[in-house]
């Protein structure tokens, strides 16, 4: 499986050391925004292809897929263009940024056949994994979800704390894990609000937001979001059930107490990215729909979309 990473930051750096893990996987071709940071990180991977045309390595016989790890605003576009030339791919969360660009992702891959899967990292890690399982087995039921999204960002910078050449944004990028995993673990959204504070005068984005969730089971989920926490940085997840309450700090779990619970037989890695690596790997390689393909968790999208006309209202 030959693959391009296109997006060589902070996140493309997380699926690289993912791929390593992975038999049969090679990494054929790197793109950046960057010449000469690119090639930098091309040497450390040992990637022998270096671009910063997408287009040019769509062109090569020698990309099966592609892994877009670019800005929020490229995804549906880049995911499209993938698709067009023949490649599978897998974009970063989140598909898109709009309501109708996530549909024009669908449609072109109900058209093409491919394999498009979006980043949901969420349903892959071993914590959450954990908690799944549960609720598929009938041992636990969600009652509520609490959530924690925070981040110290009023500056323009990426996870490593360097300049970004582009805004990220609360509701389509951070709010979308937890909107999609609200439904894969307690079933289909029906009713979903949300306020924002006030937007950043030079960042012109939001940098605190509150959004309530109801699903079709009668569960509830209140996920709190900011750019302007100074503290704990990070996103955790409060599961409390009919049977246990767990709290998920990405690949780790504890229960409602504080106490460890050992989740390192749930997959066959700790790290959730790398996980979802091998999920998209092992979908084209079965010629099957992965977890978390775009029509998974296309009604994520929906709800974002419903939220963002709220907002705007």
């Amino acid at each position: 499986m030959r693959i391009a990473l296109a997006g060589a930051g902070a996140f493309g750096e997380k699926h690289l050391d993912g791929l390593k893990n992975i038999d049969g996987v090679t990494v054929t071709s790197i793109i950046g925004r960057e010449l000469d940071a690119t090639k930098k990180v091309a040497e450390k991977y040992g990637i022998g292809h270096v671009t910063t045309d997408l287009n040019e390595t769509l062109s090569r016989d020698d990309v099966d897929a592609v892994i877009l790890c670019t800005p929020t605003q490229m995804h549906a576009a880049q995911a499209i263009a993938c698709m067009d030339a023949g490649k599978h791919v897998e974009v970063e969360i989140p598909l898109a940024d709009s309501w109708a660009d996530a549909q024009a992702v669908l449609k072109k891959q109900e058209e093409t056949g491919l394999v498009c899967m979006v980043g949901h990292t969420r349903r892959f890690n071993p914590s959450h994994q954990f908690v799944h399982n549960r609720i598929k087995a009938g041992e636990f039921n969600v009652q509520q979800m609490d959530v924690q999204t925070y981040f110290f960002r009023r500056k323009n910078i990426n996870a490593k704390g360097e300049p970004r050449s582009w805004t990220d944004h609360l509701l389509w990028h951070h709010a979308a894990h937890t909107v999609d995993l609200f439904a894969y673990q307690a079933g289909r959204i029906v009713s979903a609000h949300a306020l924002q504070g006030p937007i950043h005068p030079d960042l012109g984005i939001a940098m605190d937001m509150s959004i309530q969730m109801k699903s079709e089971t009668g569960a509830i989920c209140t996920l709190s979001l900011s750019f302007n926490n100074d503290g704990p940085l990070g996103t955790f997840f409060r599961y409390i059930g009919d049977t246990d309450t767990y709290i998920a700090r990405y690949d780790d779990l504890v229960n409602g107490k504080e106490e460890a619970i050992d989740v390192s037989q749930v997959a066959v890695s700790m790290n959730g990215i790398e996980l979802q690596d091998r999920e998209f790997i092992s979908a084209i390689r079965e010629g099957r729909d992965p977890n978390s393909s775009v029509a998974k968790v296309f009604d994520c999208y929906r709800v974002l979309g419903e939220l963002e006309t709220q907002l705007a209202g």
